[in-house]
């Protein structure tokens, strides 16, 4: 087992892995940037190392940086969290040349499903089931319209490089697709110094189905379940819940075991989601993430599993303590994401906290660094907390959900929190009917008044 670990994140994932690694017996050390040098990660490690100013091209994602503070406080191994450098195949690369050791999967494998084409070439061969669409990268206009014409309107423009919604464009009909193509181009350039889009068919009323699997990179790997993460916002998560409320337990077992059998056939280590569309009663692949998820609480709930000390042990070297057969689901689990913006517009929001109490009671769990006078600042993601609940069944969990978010005060700032009171008020949440697009148009009917 390893002796320290440094942690290259911030927030409330370097509290979660913080956390991790003192029930393993394992010191750790914070890094920040100079905005940060109050956080609670800092405060909380056995040591921390200012990396660079604010912004997160100078700190959080200046490697240099980050390897001078494993040099210097002889750290053995790196747990990225999500987000920055977690899915940065350089940054791993980097790691491995210099016998430190990367918490998560090899260098290669994140390549591999870094790039979309690649990811979805990858899993098409391993048996997993994929979305209708182009055969790799398209270059031209020319040879969008041909492809798109092929598979029928609607379509999605898509970076190969992208992720969190960027460089994703809707065509709706053939006048569409210029204006999709090239803006999925640019977009994609901007945000991920690569220009290369592809073409899929456009589902219409999907839902957004993701399974989480974990892999000894040993050939052996398991799938503990999906998660329901269709409530959505430009592409962004805002709730997510475990089981699925339309998988039933044959769907789950397999495509779950497709999922497993994938993984574990490319040698994977460590936690991974393998996301979907799912609609009609197929799956369909979306991309595979290489890290742990903001979600993966909720899989944590239902399943009695710590899945970053499963990280931990498995990058040590260990074996992968639980089979298949191991594995079973107790009770329904929902996460909310709470962020520090101005409803209805979504406005970020940083500030100074005057007053934070967090909800308690059984089946209830916080993940925050917030603290009585944090000033969040301005210059990175606006989640500030996530607020997990469980219960025996879905119903039991929502009514928990409402509970708790009665008790949390989050004072000094707007957030999201009454964008979930209205949410559980809505008999389409209560009864689970709902897919990507749900969150959008009621929103928009909000909007309209």
């Amino acid at each position: 087992m390893f002796s320290k670990v440094l942690i290259a994140n911030r927030g409330e994932i370097a509290l979660r892995v913080i956390r991790a690694c003192r029930e393993l017996g394992i010191q750790t050390v914070a890094v920040h940037s100079t905005a940060d040098s109050d956080a609670m990660h800092v405060r909380m490690a056995d040591e921390s190392v200012c990396i660079g100013p604010p912004p997160g091209a100078l700190s959080y994602l200046n490697v240099p940086n980050i390897m001078s503070a494993c040099e210097i406080t002889g750290a053995e191994a790196v747990h990225p969290g999500y987000g920055f450098l977690s899915e940065n195949a350089q940054f791993v690369q980097v790691l491995e040349d210099h016998d430190i050791k990367f918490i998560g999967p090899t260098a290669e494998h994140i390549r591999i499903m870094g790039d979309k084409i690649t990811a979805k070439e990858t899993m098409k061969n391993l048996g997993v089931p994929c979305v209708p669409g182009s055969d790799g990268g398209v270059d031209t206009i020319e040879e969008a319209f041909e492809v798109s014409d092929d598979m029928g309107f609607p379509v999605i423009v898509k970076a190969t490089a992208g992720g969190g919604g960027r460089g994703m464009k809707l065509a709706k009909t053939r006048d569409d697709l210029e204006e999709a193509f090239f803006s999925a181009r640019s977009e994609s350039k901007a945000a991920f110094g690569n220009d290369e889009v592809y073409i899929e068919k456009y589902l219409t009323l999907p839902r957004h189905i993701e399974i989480q699997v974990f892999g000894d990179g040993r050939g052996k790997a398991v799938h503990l379940g999906e998660r329901d993460c269709s409530l959505q916002r430009r592409h962004q998560k805002v709730f997510e819940e475990a089981p699925g409320p339309v998988i039933d337990a044959k769907t789950r077992a397999r495509i779950g075991k497709v999922c497993a059998d994938a993984v574990a056939d490319i040698g994977y280590a460590g936690a991974g989601t393998i996301e979907f569309l799912y609609e009609g009663g197929e799956f369909f692949f979306i991309e595979m993430n290489t890290r742990l998820q903001v979600e993966h609480p909720v899989t944590e709930a239902i399943f009695g599993v710590d899945l970053v000390k499963q990280q931990i042990r498995v990058a040590a070297g260990e074996e992968m303590w639980f089979k298949q057969e191991n594995l079973s689901i107790k009770g329904h689990a929902i996460e909310v994401r709470i962020n520090a913006e101005k409803l209805p517009n979504f406005t970020p929001c940083p500030g100074t906290i005057s007053t934070f109490h967090a909800p308690g009671g059984l089946g209830v769990r916080m993940d925050s660094a917030l603290y009585d006078g944090y000033s969040i600042p301005p210059y990175y993601d606006s989640l500030i907390a996530k607020l997990i609940v469980t219960g025996t069944d879905r119903t039991a969990a929502l009514a928990r959900l409402n509970r708790a978010l009665g008790e949390l005060i989050v004072d000094g700032v707007d957030t999201t929190i009454p964008l979930f009171y209205a949410l559980l008020d809505e008999p389409d949440i209560q009864s689970g009917d709902y897919n990507i697009h749900w969150l959008e148009n009621w929103l928009e009917a909000q909007a309209e008044g």
